[in-house]
C-alpha cells in the first residue's frame, strides 16, 4: 500500500512514518523543511520537498496514484496564528484545500488528518470534552483546524473519500522543537538543560491534557482499519498544570533554577483536557505511557540530542 504524509519531517509526522515504515507500507514524505527536519525521516522513506500550497502537488499524486494520505502538514503556532491570522489561514486552510482536491483528483482512498482536542472546543463547559462538546475555538489555528473537518466532510460526502480526523491532545516526547512556541515539555527541558531559566506565563495554573508521542502514533495505526471514519479524540482525560510540570523536569533534569512566572498570554485557555473513550470503544485504543514516564524518556531523550 502506498501512503503519503504530510508533514514527515516533523515532530508527530516522522514518527508516523517510522511506524509505517516498520509495518512494511510504501511511505513517501512530502515536508517543505519550513520547521520539519531532514534528519527525521526515515532513510526508507521516499522524499519530496514541496510546500502543499504548490500546484506541483498535484502531478505528484497524479504520478504516485497514493492509497492513503496522513496530513499532518500545518502551521503549528497557535500564538503566531492569533498574531497572523491570514498567514496561518493560508497554509492551514488554502494549502490544505489544494492537498485534498489533489486526492480527490488522485483516487485517495482515505486521509487521516491531524485535528487538535486542545484547541478545537475553546473554553470548555464539560470536564473531560468528548467529541459532541461545543467547537468554539479561541484561536485562528483552532478554527482553521475545525475548517478542514468540514471540508474534509465534504469531500467524505460528496467524493466518497473515507476521513478520519484525530483531536489530538498535547502531544510531546522526543524530536519535539524545543526552541519554538509549541510545547512547553520541550521548551522547559531545552532551557533546563541549557542553563537558562524557564518563564511560566501567568499563574501557571492552566491546564492541557499531554499525551506522548507514541500513543498518538498508536491511534494513526488503527486509523488505518476501515472501519474507523469521523472524528475521534486521542488523549489522556487527565489534567496537568504547567506549575507541575515545571517541577517534574526540574526534577529530572536535575536543574539549577527557581519557579518564575511571566506575564499571562492574553486570551490562553484555561482549561483542555479530552475524552478518548470513542476511540476506545470502536478500536480499544488506549493510551499506555504514563505521564512521569513519558517525561523520563524525553528528558533522556533531550540529553542524547540537544546540541
Amino acid at each position: 500500500m502506498k501512503i503519503c504524509v504530510t508533514g514527515g519531517a516533523g515532530f508527530i509526522g516522522s514518527h508516523i512514518v517510522d511506524r509505517l515504515i516498520e509495518k512494511g507500507y510504501d511511505v513517501t514524505v512530502i515536508d517543505n523543511l519550513s520547521t520539519g527536519r531532514i534528519e527525521n525521516i526515515n532513510k526508507k522513506a521516499k522524499f519530496i520537498e514541496l510546500d502543499i500550497n504548490q500546484e506541483g502537488l498535484h502531478n505528484i499524486f497524479e504520478q504516485e496514484k497514493f492509497e492513503i494520505v496522513y496530513h499532518q502538514a500545518a502551521q503549528m503556532n497557535v500564538r503566531f496564528s492569533v498574531d497572523n491570522p491570514k498567514e496561518d489561514a493560508i497554509t492551514n486552510i488554502i494549502g490544505s484545500i489544494n492537498l485534498y482536491e489533489a486526492c480527490k483528483n488522485s483516487g485517495v482512498k482515505k486521509i487521516i488528518f491531524a485535528s487538535s482536542g486542545g484547541t478545537i472546543y475553546g473554553e470548555q463547559v464539560q470536564f473531560p470534552a468528548d467529541e459532541e462538546h461545543p467547537t468554539n475555538p479561541c484561536s485562528p489555528y483552532g478554527i482553521a483546524k475545525l475548517a478542514n473537518e468540514k471540508y474534509l466532510f465534504y469531500y467524505n460526502n460528496s467524493y466518497g473519500i473515507k476521513t478520519v480526523s484525530l483531536r489530538y491532545g498535547n502531544v510531546y516526547g522526543p524530536r519535539q522543537n524545543p526552541k519554538g512556541e509549541a510545547g512547553v515539555v520541550a521548551i522547559f527541558i531545552g532551557k533546563m538543560l541549557a542553563g537558562e531559566q524557564p518563564v511560566i506565563n501567568g499563574d501557571g495554573l492552566i491546564t492541557r491534557d499531554y499525551i506522548y508521542i507514541d500513543d498518538v502514533v498508536e491511534a494513526n495505526m488503527k486509523a488505518l482499519d476501515e472501519k474507523i471514519d469521523g472524528i475521534y479524540n486521542v488523549g489522556t482525560g487527565i489534567e496537568t498544570n504547567v506549575n507541575t510540570i515545571f517541577h517534574k523536569l526540574k526534577n529530572l533534569t536535575g536543574a539549577n533554577c527557581e519557579e518564575y512566572h511571566g506575564p499571562a498570554k492574553i486570551g490562553e485557555q484555561r482549561r483542555s483536557v479530552i475524552s478518548y473513550n470513542k476511540l476506545k470503544n470502536e478500536c480499544g485504543w488506549k493510551p499506555k505511557v504514563t505521564f512521569d514516564e513519558g517525561l523520563i524518556r524525553t528528558v533522556e531523550y533531550f540529553k542524547q540530542n540537544l546540541k
